[in-house]
């Protein structure tokens, strides 16, 4: 038997962290101030709750929930509460050499809920591979959880890199948008609009909320309603139930269920609002349009 050689191909590597220094979760008071610091890693705070004021070098920012700053290598830095609200704060403290980091330099962020599920991920990852406490702001020291199982170190670099990528490919992704034509702008509306509404195609049958429209095109809910509206003259709902009616009309040509069977294929939660929505559409009630089409037949 001859035992075909593939070509291999090595994957490249564009961000990578081997090493983590320290992982900290704290609830810190209102008048909590900590010690300014400098070291040779980087390291990112993220704001879960409340506000902090924190000092890299010289510069002092009011980092806000949701909001996370990243202190390079060898800046000196610092963070106090606000003497108002007791903040929540996480700090994971890393050695990553790659060429890429030199874009969180001076950098902070406000996370959309993708960004802020990858810090989810981190925590829980971060808290099954290491033994507490997690709240000391002088012990760096972590220890292994024996109990751990083995590939929760791996997810917490996953995770850890992944955030970081994504913060990088969205500063891409605005940097592009900022740099678009109108002309180019608008073809990029327009196949915006041609997504969605194929995307609400597919999911005729099920129920759906423009919160989950806007995680999957990666679109804020604001800009999501008025291009829409702009491009079809009709608002995101508005669009979606037309396209649940014109399914139940087709469904109702093939004369292969009830009423009653239809509002629950389509996910309606009575046949009555099923009914009623249908009229305002049809103008006429889902029996009266059967009639007529067996009428026509």
């Amino acid at each position: 038997m001859v035992v075909k050689r593939f070509p291999r191909t090595h994957l490249s590597e564009y961000l990578t962290i081997k090493q983590i220094v320290s992982f900290h979760y704290f609830e810190f008071s209102k008048d909590f101030i900590f010690d300014g610091e400098k070291h040779n890693f980087w390291e990112f705070v993220y704001v879960d709750r409340g506000e902090v004021e924190a000092l890299a070098d010289t510069d002092v920012y009011l980092l806000k929930q949701g909001d996370i700053i990243f202190h390079k290598p060898n800046e000196y830095h610092n963070l106090w509460a606000n003497r108002k609200i007791a903040p929540n704060v996480m700090i994971v403290s890393f050695v990553c050499r790659s060429p890429a980091m030199s874009f969180f330099e001076n950098k902070i962020f406000s996370l959309n809920s993708d960004q802020q599920h990858l810090l989810v991920q981190i925590l829980k990852n971060g808290f099954a591979a290491f033994i507490p406490p997690f709240d000391d702001p002088r012990d760096h020291q972590l220890l292994r959880n024996p109990e751990a199982h083995p590939s929760v170190e791996h997810l917490l670099r996953i995770h850890l890199e992944l955030l970081l990528i994504r913060l990088l490919e969205h500063a891409d992704l605005q940097q592009k948008r900022n740099r678009l034509s109108g002309e180019v702008k608008q073809q990029s509306e327009h196949e915006l609009v041609e997504g969605v509404t194929a995307y609400m195609e597919q999911q005729v049958y099920q129920n759906l909320r423009i919160e989950r429209i806007c995680k999957i095109f990666n679109i804020s809910r604001s800009y999501a309603l008025s291009i829409f509206k702009e491009k079809t003259g009709q608002s995101m709902m508005q669009y979606f139930r037309g396209l649940k009616i014109e399914q139940a009309k087709r469904i109702i040509r093939e004369n292969k269920h009830n009423v009653t069977e239809i509002a629950e294929l389509l996910k309606y939660s009575s046949v009555h609002s099923f009914s009623r929505q249908f009229k305002a559409i049809v103008q006429m009630s889902p029996t009266e349009y059967a009639r007529t089409i067996k009428a026509k037949m």
